[in-house]
């Protein structure tokens, strides 16, 4: 059938043959009149035209169609193969996930030496900073996947960076004993890239952040200084022992909180408003950066040296809530997703996982074969991506959920997968199910790691339960693994 102008022009979307031989005939005229009476032409045009005179129409170009729904009785006797049904669908959805589970979606080039520390824009999601060791610094674009500027900021290692809190500059520190402030939009034509602010420290800072809601800011170093932007000189200085500070990070919550990480295996908490810390927390092994939950004001997570991350209530600090275990390497950045349920930790032992906050083990681990050491990583505030940086100079792009379709989805599509995500949930426990949806392929030196540490892990375990049916009883108590790694807590 070849189609008439006025349905090429229009627009007009006809519907199925069947659909129009169940309009009686008498009365098909009328009803084409009232189907496109938006147009004087094309009702004078329907009218005149030969084709009201079919009736039949072979083939249907661009066809409408519509879903009726269907009455059903959902009396569980007239189902008796229900659960069977959707265990099959279950494990259908969780063969699918892992057939569409491809995280990695580009590499962001341009770093000539490590990158050592990232940073989000507050209120852009596709502007990213990234500093190396080389002492340059570079914006990205997310959205375009490629650098919009350089700036050489330091001589010798950027060593932390942060955005102001309404996104018109940004803090950068260096080995080169300096502070300075940089504007986030790109200097004008014929103007020369220069800082807004320069502080000249009298030690090197090993780390910086900015304050949720005010014009202040805090380093560390040899001691964590306050900072107001207008003034060249630390309002307040804040130190409890005598080694330095490798990281320190503001609560957004509380925003008058912050905690820093000391190498003497200590984590401090502060409050700006008074003059001492408040209380500090020393483990077995040294804590390399910590990060706060975005939704729960009183937790944080410490990544550590012993392979472990460890989420604490600020109260409680004599254990911890949660152990998470599953790196074999000092774990050396953490960054929570916007949600607070979760959060992505990158590790020396070249991969990024993903954990649950209320689970000791992760959910998800990437990795490629020409990633090394993975220094720093960023949760993006749209919850969708995760970005890493690492010893060969890329900014990786992961997505946060493996198999997830990204672009608009139809209702149809979301209908499906709300559908199969809890039926994966109903049945998740199932050991078939649970081995196919907790299976992921590792490289060689992780696996002969993990194989290692859980022979060792075993034999620590046997040497303590023959330690003590040879002991007297009640002199070798039993010590959760929660409080194995706390030494003491310190007010």
């Amino acid at each position: 059938v070849k189609w008439p102008p006025f349905v090429r022009t229009a627009g007009i979307k006809l519907w199925a043959s069947w659909i129009i031989l169940m309009i009686p005939q008498t009365n098909f005229k009328s009803w084409c009149c009232r189907k496109f009476s938006h147009g004087r032409k094309i009702r004078e045009e329907l009218l005149n035209s030969a084709y009201l005179e079919l009736h039949y129409i072979p083939w249907v170009f661009n066809v409408c169609v519509t879903l009726i729904a269907v009455p059903r009785n959902y009396d569980p006797a007239l189902h008796p193969f229900e659960v069977p049904r959707e265990y099959i669908r279950a494990l259908n959805a969780t063969k699918l996930e892992r057939v569409f589970a491809k995280p990695f979606l580009s590499s962001l080039d341009g770093h000539r030496d490590g990158v050592n520390c990232m940073a989000k824009h507050p209120k852009s999601l596709s502007t990213v900073l990234s500093g190396a060791c080389d002492g340059e610094v570079k914006i990205w674009n997310l959205t375009k996947r490629q650098c919009v500027r350089t700036i050489q900021a330091h001589e010798g290692f950027v060593r932390g960076m942060c955005a102001r809190f309404c996104g018109t500059s940004f803090f950068t520190v260096g080995d080169d004993k300096t502070v300075k402030q940089w504007k986030m939009e790109s200097p004008e034509y014929g103007e020369e890239e220069e800082p807004i602010h320069t502080i000249l420290g009298k030690t090197v800072y090993t780390g910086i952040d900015h304050h949720w809601k005010e014009a202040v800011f805090a380093t560390c170093g040899h001691q964590v200084d306050i900072w107001d932007e207008q003034r060249t000189s630390p309002m307040c200085s804040l130190t409890w022992g005598f080694d330095s500070i490798s990281s320190v990070k503001f609560n957004p919550i509380e925003t008058y909180l912050l905690g820093s990480c000391a190498s003497d295996r200590n984590i401090v908490l502060y409050d700006m408003r008074k003059s001492t810390p408040l209380k500090k927390v020393i483990l077995n092994m040294r804590t390399n950066t910590l990060c706060w939950n975005p939704m729960e004001a009183f937790v944080f997570t410490a990544a550590n040296e012993d392979y472990n991350l460890y989420t604490f209530d600020m109260r409680f600090l004599e254990s911890p809530m949660t152990v998470h275990m599953d790196h074999v390497s000092a774990v050396l950045d953490v960054d929570y997703s916007p949600t607070g349920k979760e959060f992505v930790s990158a590790s020396f032992d070249k991969s990024v996982r993903i954990f649950p906050v209320d689970k000791g083990h992760s959910r998800e681990v990437y990795h490629t074969k020409r990633m090394q050491h993975v220094i720093t990583v960023k949760w993006t505030s749209d919850n969708k991506y995760i970005l890493c940086g690492s010893d060969e100079m890329n900014i990786r792009l992961w997505k946060a959920n493996a198999s997830e379709k990204l672009g608009v989805l139809a209702p149809r599509e979301k209908a499906a997968m709300n559908y199969n995500q809890k039926l994966k949930e109903k049945f998740q426990y199932h050991p078939q199910i649970r081995r196919i949806a907790q299976h992921r392929h590792l490289p060689k030196s992780i696996f002969c790691q993990i194989k290692e540490q859980r022979i060792m892990r075993e034999a620590r375990r046997r040497k303590e339960l023959n330690r003590r049916k040879h002991s007297k009883p009640g002199s070798m108590p039993f010590v959760s693994e929660r409080k194995k790694h706390i030494v003491a807590v310190v007010k």
